[in-house]
């Protein structure tokens, strides 16, 4: 069995996404050591962004007509499709940057789809671990509620496009402590932190025990 993990942070070890998306490893691994853990972080290792189209031209190209860019984008797509249909368990980590979704994560998405058959489920029934995390609030009565425009689209293509078996851990306030004009919400922002690590041991925990009642009904 294996887990795929996937990152998507611009901040290295600075990042707040990929800290949760830690800890939620480590209790899986706590659980199932022996379990494959397989990492692709398409904030560090960008995905080329110019790929999608060509992988979506190569798909409406009969093969023997294809180009050596169609050939190897197609091939790309179907590698990221593939690694969504194969695994046993997924942790994605995936901050919100300019209130949407990166380009990083966009050109994954967009690509994944392009490399299966069109309305495929690629994580159908997954247990699925979606972080995450952003650097300020955007709450109900907050001055950015409705800025935060990656979660709802997430959910629709995780959790409903995709079919993922979908865990939601969110995180707000993560620059509280370096950015002098959220001094006054530091207190609060440690809170919030301590409830999203919490809850990222415990969907680890969640996601070995899934495969282990997986592997006893085998």
């Amino acid at each position: 069995m294996t887990l795929l993990r996937i990152d998507a942070s611009i901040q290295g070890p600075r990042s707040a996404s990929s800290a949760l998306a830690d800890l939620v490893v480590a209790e899986f691994a706590a659980g199932r050591p022996d379990e494959a853990i397989r990492t692709r972080h398409i904030g560090a290792d960008p995905l080329p962004s110019d790929v999608w189209a060509t992988a979506v031209g190569a798909n409406f190209t009969p093969e023997a007509s294809r180009t050596p860019e169609q050939v190897a984008a197609q091939a790309l797509a179907k590698e990221l499709a593939g690694e969504l249909v194969a695994a046993d368990a997924v942790v994605l980590a995936l901050p919100l940057y300019n209130w949407g979704v990166s380009q990083h994560v966009k050109t994954w998405i967009d690509l994944a789809i392009a490399g299966a058959p069109t309305g495929t489920r690629l994580l159908d029934g997954t247990p699925t671990v979606l972080v995450v995390t952003r650097g300020g609030g955007y709450g109900p009565g907050t001055p950015k509620e409705g800025w935060d425009h990656s979660i709802g689209y997430l959910r629709r293509i995780v959790g409903e496009v995709w079919g993922a078996d979908l865990t939601v851990i969110e995180r707000e306030l993560t620059l509280a402590r370096v950015s002098p004009a959220m001094a006054g919400l530091v207190e609060l922002a440690d809170s919030l932190q301590q409830q999203a690590e919490q809850a990222s041991r415990e969907a680890g925990r969640a996601l070995a025990a899934h495969l282990d009642a997986e592997a006893d009904a085998a």
